[in-house]
């Protein structure tokens, strides 16, 4: 019998100061988890048995769909990332560190390399392909803002698989496979999720899909179709070109304004009284060792990851004041693309800067403008492609509708690698003829610390955590109005044990606690139900409360345990209805 006076559940009653979440006050609130240092936790009793629940069902998944675990080294010798590239590339989010003899390692924060060096000298037949291996481990990333709690967080649960096949007609099939898979998993647990076609990042790799949970206080943005199925990841989602129609009038020379102090978009529709449509914003960037100027309408973003993808480059980022007057001879601000030695610098502009037929740009002189600009009468751009961010109401790219927004969670991510690992790391296979050929690899990752705090954020109220079945911590709590009183303790425990016996999982409350103060821990904690063990248990009656719902039961203690197996059945299917429903 699990009594909670003896177990670690340290609830507090007020918001910790740094948490700016539902789902990080929450976790330190009713106990789940302590904070060590900046993004790293301890996981108490509560948040452990969500985690392994969470862990459950990814492995009963993946087993199902012929994974098979493993479990690797969390720290990676230097070599093997040099052989794969990415020891310098992958940026300073890799913790890095040296043995006693000077060897370097890193911290694993993915092991692309691990698995591709394992698999290199264990399988070298055809015959032992396809195989996928996965591993449910803590990773490891250097993140320079960790925040909201367990979403981002500098050491955490992830399960990780890799799939080897011998052609990329395989691949798709393993691919399909795991994304089926990851379905069923998420829709499990209970989460309103959707999948979402996104960019490779540092993984590399196409075809890739991201798994995010919905909810407002999501880190990315969704993109999807109104009408359609289509939806992607920002950084991912396309803009179609279309050529405006509007009849272009003839413009007078472009003409130098005095501008001072006007440096953005808004102040200079305010100076000029300017639409911003007619502003070309001149964005100066280091890709990799050269530099590259990015022009945009005043009325979109640019893209960087789309930036990045066109060079193929492995690093971006924006140039430094220095570079920029270096270049231009002008502050940020002013900078516009003329006159600029092609040999120095490559001009680009996103396709809809073709549209921009009187405009405004800077005229790379402090303080200074040009007006009636033209492109390509004023300028030159080496190359047009779809450089910025999609925007809410554009068309979609794929079918019908328009465009609108969500936020979300990444809780998943699945990716075609191809031959990107194997071709370095000499991952090779001899196929029916003797012949050497490289495998073809697939990548999926599951943040599994992440997902508690993403049902957190759809699965709470005002008083606390809602749990799904699926993942509760326990499935009932019984508590007894006055613990002291022998008819209501003996009652529970007889309660207790028989639920226990009956296979449902119990948390009881014998504490010498006031009803209120019980209460209130027991819908901050947020087990599916709770029974309430009071005087009527002379009467051979309790109450069942639904903590979902709010709805409260009188229930007589002989029928307890099926009533109870029968609400905990159907709490569980109304969850993965749910979740079903809000992907359709």
């Amino acid at each position: 019998m699990l009594k909670q006076s003896q177990y670690l559940i340290p609830t507090l009653r007020e918001v910790p100061s740094d948490a700016e979440i539902a789902s990080h006050k929450l976790l330190l609130r009713a106990g789940l988890a302590r904070q060590l240092a900046s993004g790293i936790y301890s996981y108490l009793p509560l948040g452990l048995r969500v985690i392994q629940k969470i862990q459950a069902i990814v492995r009963e998944e993946m087993n199902r769909a012929g994974a098979q675990e493993i479990l690797m080294p969390a720290m990676q010798p230097a070599e093997l990332w040099e052989e794969s590239g990415r020891w310098e590339a992958y940026g300073p989010e890799l913790v890095r560190l040296k043995d006693r003899h000077e060897r370097r390692f890193a911290l694993g924060p993915t092991h692309e390399e691990v698995i591709s060096s394992l698999v290199r000298d264990d399988v070298n037949s055809y015959k032992k392909l396809p195989i996928n291996l996965y591993q449910i481990q803590t990773k490891f990333r250097d993140e320079v803002r960790p925040r909201f709690g367990l979403i981002r967080c500098r050491e955490f649960i992830m399960k990780d698989a890799y799939s080897f096949d011998t052609s990329w007609e395989g691949l798709n099939k393993s691919f399909e496979a795991m994304f089926d898979a990851y379905t069923r998993i998420f829709t499990r647990i209970g989460l309103n999720f959707r999948a979402v076609e996104a960019d490779a990042g540092s993984i590399g790799g196409t075809g890739t899909y991201e798994f995010m949970a919905l909810c407002d206080i999501g880190e990315d943005t969704i993109a999807y179709s109104t009408e359609g199925t289509y939806a992607a990841n920002l950084e991912k989602a396309e803009v179609v070109y279309k050529p405006s129609d509007k009849p272009k009038q003839d413009v007078p020379a472009m003409e130098k304004i005095h501008t001072p102090s006007v440096r953005t978009i808004e102040q200079l529709q305010a100076s000029l009284g300017t639409d911003s449509a007619q502003i070309v914003k001149s964005l100066l960037y280091r890709v990799d060792d050269k530099l590259v100027m990015a022009l945009v309408r005043g009325d979109h973003e640019l893209n960087e990851v789309k930036l990045k993808n066109l060079f193929d480059a492995v690093d971006i980022r924006l140039a430094s004041d220095e570079e920029i007057r270096s270049l231009t001879g002008a502050p940020a601000g002013f900078v516009g693309p003329f006159g600029l030695d092609p040999q120095k610098v490559e001009i680009v502009a996103d396709n809809y800067v073709q549209d921009v037929t009187d405009g405004v740009a800077g005229a790379n002189e402090a303080d200074y403008h040009y007006q009636h600009v033209v492109p390509g009468r004023d300028f030159t751009v080496a190359r047009y492609a779809d450089l910025r961010n999609i925007k809410e109401g554009d068309d979609c790219p794929r079918g019908g509708g328009k465009i609108a927004f969500a936020r979300g969670i990444e809780v998943g991510h699945v990716f075609k690698l191809g031959t990107k690992y194997s071709k370095p790391l000499g991952v090779t296979f001899l196929d029916e003829n003797g012949r050497s050929q490289e495998m073809v690899m697939g990548c999926y990752g599951i943040g599994i610390s992440r997902i508690a705090a993403a049902v957190i954020e759809q699965y709470h109220d005002e008083n606390g955590i809602i749990w799904p079945v699926s993942i509760a911590p326990f499935h009932v709590h019984v508590i007894p109005i006055n613990a002291k009183v022998d008819e209501q303790r003996l009652t529970s425990e007889r309660i207790t044990d028989a639920l226990t016996a009956a296979g449902v999982e119990v948390l009881y409350d014998d504490r010498p606690e006031r009803a209120g103060v019980k209460f209130k821990d027991a819908d901050l904690i947020g087990l599916p139900l709770r029974i309430t063990v009071s005087d009527k248990a002379q009467e051979g009656l309790v109450e069942v409360r639904v903590r979902c719902t709010g709805e409260t039961h009188e229930v007589e203690i002989e029928k307890l345990a099926a009533f109870v197996q029968e609400h905990l059945a159907k709490l569980g299917e109304s969850a993965t209805t749910f979740a079903r429903s809000r992907q359709e």
